[in-house]
């Protein structure tokens, strides 16, 4: 079964230095027919306006991943990383125990747009960790690259969750298959452009929710970048 989410069914939320789509109920948006999906509880898409940002705040037993679209993310935690996330880069947080930590827009000028993943983990009261790897646009031009997984698997960051999580630049004839286990759910979040999703059109913003299915085929990109989710039922 495959289950269109449009992008503006999602919650949104204008604080003026911070504009966010919620694709799932969080803070003061909250709709019980989207409370997460599998064990993916988030996925907001905020830009941040310039010299502005989140300060230091605390997140406790979540895997928390950040995918930046365009602009830097500056990153500070009480474990001691200082980092700036570009695009391309995938960063993955491990809340654990406990773990404080700020993110920032620096630019003068420049709005810094993002996604921000959190996954529930399978694993809880474990020490905090960090990791941050770049993914160039060639391993995911007409392909799923895979770049989060709880083994670290080809190179990917390494989540303390049952789930998987692939990125895909599509164009033109390009197109991808993944087999899929119809006991688990997959969730498809196009980032930006268009793209067919096992013959479903999805926009900008656009999700599929799967379930019970064998296989995704993902063809008929336009400018399309996409997220794909293996998740636990």
């Amino acid at each position: 079964m495959l289950t269109l989410r449009k992008s503006q069914g999602r919650g949104f939320a204008d604080h003026g230095w911070l504009k966010s789509f919620h694709s799932f109920s969080f803070a003061g948006y909250h709709d019980p027919k989207h409370m997460g999906f599998g064990n993916l509880r988030v996925i907001n898409e905020d830009r941040i306006a310039p010299g502005t940002g989140f300060g230091t705040h605390g997140h406790r037993d979540m895997e928390i991943i950040s995918y930046v679209l365009s602009g830097n993310l500056a990153h500070k935690d009480t474990m001691g990383n200082v980092k700036g996330i570009p695009p391309g880069d995938v960063q993955r947080m491990s809340a654990g125990n406990g773990v404080q930590h700020s993110e920032f827009n620096h630019a003068p000028n420049d709005t810094t747009h993002f996604l921000q993943i959190w996954i529930e983990p399978n694993v809880t009261g474990i020490a905090p960790s960090y990791e941050q790897k770049t993914f160039a646009d060639a391993e995911k031009r007409g392909k799923l690259r895979l770049v989060a997984s709880n083994d670290g698997g080809q190179g990917s960051v390494t989540v303390h969750a049952d789930a998987s999580v692939y990125a895909g630049l599509f164009d033109g004839p390009e197109a991808a298959s993944l087999a899929l286990n119809p006991a688990r759910k997959s969730y498809v979040h196009l980032v930006r452009g268009a793209l067919e999703v096992n013959g479903q059109k999805l926009a900008s913003g656009d999700a599929a929710l799967l379930s019970g299915e064998s296989q995704l085929d993902l063809a008929q990109g336009v400018d399309a970048e996409v997220l794909v989710f293996d998740l636990a039922a």
